[in-house]
């Protein structure tokens, strides 16, 4: 029996990614490359017709999830394309949820924090209002109150915010938007 030298450096590079060095996702990628494109054609065949998402770019997507920064221990080749199937999957969720959400509100009126006008409030009263809230919010949601705290206390940069919490720009716009309706919601009913 012959081994595959594809799959030992595959294997190896698999690795590497896992022991923190960066050089061997940029190698890596070029070889699971077609295999994980399969993977999302595979994937995507199953959705809607009119479906805005395309393979490349959930390839694109899963491998930025895969490759991100966090712990990575991938057992072996197969344990790797499970989790980046794993990965595709939820991002085909998120995908739906989202689409779900503008059916249902896409039309509501977004609302900036720091324009919130509260009847007969003052600045320091809406800011107190705001802090009530936010801590309420830290219950029901922590890591969507970090981003609130850090976006509207600490004017932060939602780029900022990311490297701050180690999390994908992305990651932190949506927490961002769902804090954000559940803060708005929160102070609606204090008032």
């Amino acid at each position: 029996m012959t081994s595959d030298p594809l799959r030992n450096d595959v294997t190896l590079l698999l690795e590497a990614m896992a022991c923190g060095e960066t050089v061997a996702g940029e190698k890596l990628l070029p070889l699971v490359y077609e295999e994980l494109r399969g993977l999302a054609a595979a994937r995507m065949a199953s959705e809607s017709a009119g479906h805005t998402l395309q393979p490349t770019a959930l390839v694109h997507e899963a491998w930025l999830r895969l490759s991100g920064p966090g712990e990575r221990r991938w057992q072996d080749r197969a344990h790797f394309f499970r989790v980046a199937a794993m990965a595709m999957r939820r991002i085909l969720v998120d995908h739906a949820r989202q689409k779900a959400r503008l059916k249902r509100g896409g039309k509501a009126v977004h609302i900036d924090l720091t324009e919130i006008e509260l009847a007969g409030a003052s600045p320091d009263e809406h800011v107190l209002l705001v802090d009530d809230a936010l801590t309420r919010l830290e219950q029901l949601d922590p890591e969507g109150a970090r981003v609130v705290t850090l976006k509207f206390f600490g004017n932060y940069t939602t780029s900022e915010i990311a490297g701050i919490l180690d999390l994908g720009e992305r990651t932190v716009k949506r927490q961002w938007t769902y804090a954000r309706a559940q803060l708005m919601q929160l102070i609606q009913e204090s008032q």
